[in-house]
């Protein structure tokens, strides 16, 4: 193997080996028999088990608790430009197909379901916003940047430009610096304004891709607002954690009578009452600046649509039952709002909260407020942020529409 491979190579623990034939990516530092530095930041490395057997060739971090991330199990792979074209190629085609007309506001790109790990990149109708998590992936950039505007500009897509939000405290994990900017390349033309507008389901909206959370916006929830949406004729809906609208907007344009968004943040809502103006549904809005927290206990009912779209409140393991106590909160407190017949759309964008125990404590919450709930949906990320089945990381979303029985 060593001599008939251009890489180096590293063995593996019976437990790696076994997780890397199921198909999950990754390999522990504890899974990896060879020190940290066995090998340079970013390196391409042959996997091998106990055996000696090729499990495939994986990018090393030795800063990272995600010692190997898997890029290939094909022996015939080499990674060169050629390479990273097939992979963007591929998602770019996937997401033609499965978004349609709504292509030019998606995620082109999602990590290990995408067979790029670590990495992220949305488009916004001209603008490529990326976030990068390897080290490997990292070191490689100007490959992925170049194989990306080929494939978007072949199919007819314009890139006016590529705004790096590195700024993750996931990069310290990796050993690398955080950052936030233009890239600069020849293949580039001159920086653009960061603040751009997309369409999504009918309703227009502001991005700020430098000072916007995330990426600037979060398009994973496209297809839940929708399905929000056809449920909100002549009701009063309450939007919490309503950061630029989204939910806020497409409640009003489903025909709300009206929509109260809520949100911690002045300059999320100023953003949302401009994206309000811009689609004329201001005249049906309000905006409350508020801790969701301290403002649900205070209210006395008058709403008979609440959604719950929080941050994450858990990024491990080890917190996820703390978590459980806030998701509780917040679904117990709209509960005891909501009127019978009166419709609560929640939800978790947590991996470590999976979906079982977001379940129960969504029960738990009903029984304490002493509801029944029916389920009308249970929804996940759209489709642009595939889930692999063998990637439990990549299942992270999950969207619940109930009413009050």
């Amino acid at each position: 193997m060593k001599q008939n491979r251009p890489f180096p190579h590293v063995s593996v623990t019976p437990k790696a080996e076994t997780s890397l034939r199921k198909g999950h990516p990754w390999v522990y530092d504890t899974e990896v028999l060879a020190p940290a530095n066995a090998f340079s930041d970013g390196a391409l490395v042959d996997i091998l088990s106990p055996k000696g057997a090729w499990l495939g060739t994986g990018l090393w971090s030795g800063p990272s608790k995600i010692r190997l991330r898997l890029l290939s199990s094909n022996p015939n792979d080499r990674y060169d430009e050629a390479f990273f074209l097939r992979r963007i190629r591929y998602a770019v085609e996937y997401r033609r197909t499965v978004m349609g007309s709504d292509f030019s506001a998606c995620r082109l790109i999602f990590g290990e379901a995408d067979g790029l790990p670590g990495v992220t990149v949305d488009y916004y109708d001209g603008l490529l916003v990326s976030q990068l998590m390897s080290v490997g992936m990292d070191r490689r950039k100007e490959l992925l940047y170049r194989s990306l505007c080929r494939v978007l500009t072949e199919e007819g897509f314009p890139v006016n430009g590529i705004f790096e939000r590195n700024e993750s405290p996931l990069r310290d994990l990796e050993g690398l610096p955080c950052h936030k900017g233009w890239v600069e390349a020849d293949f580039l033309p001159p920086a653009p304004s960061p603040v751009t507008e997309i369409c999504e389901n009918g309703v227009f909206y502001s991005v700020d891709v430098e000072n916007g959370q995330k990426t600037g916006f979060f398009l994973d929830q496209k297809y839940n607002r929708l399905a929000v949406s056809k449920l909100c004729a002549g009701r009063r809906v309450l939007d919490c954690f309503t950061h630029t609208g989204s939910f806020a907007l497409n409640a009003a344009t489903g025909g709300a009578s009206h929509v109260t968004a809520v949100d911690i943040s002045q300059t999320a809502l100023e953003m949302a009452k401009a994206n309000a103006v811009r689609n004329g549904l201001d005249p049906v809005m309000d905006f409350v600046c508020a801790d969701v927290f301290d403002l649900l206990p205070t209210l006395h009912g008058g709403y008979d649509f609440i959604i719950l779209d929080p941050p994450a409140f858990t990024k491990s393991r080890r917190t996820a039952d703390a978590a459980a106590k806030g998701y509780k909160e917040i679904n117990y407190r709209a509960m005891k709002l909501l009127p019978r017949g009166g419709y609560l759309a929640t939800c978790s964008c947590s991996h470590f909260m999976e979906t079982a125990m977001f379940r129960k404590v969504v029960q738990q919450a009903a029984s304490d407020a002493g509801v029944s709930l029916r389920l009308v949906e249970a929804r996940a990320q759209s489709p642009d942020h595939p889930i692999l089945l063998n990637v439990p990381e990549t299942d992270y979303l999950k969207f619940f529409i109930f009413q009050i029985v």
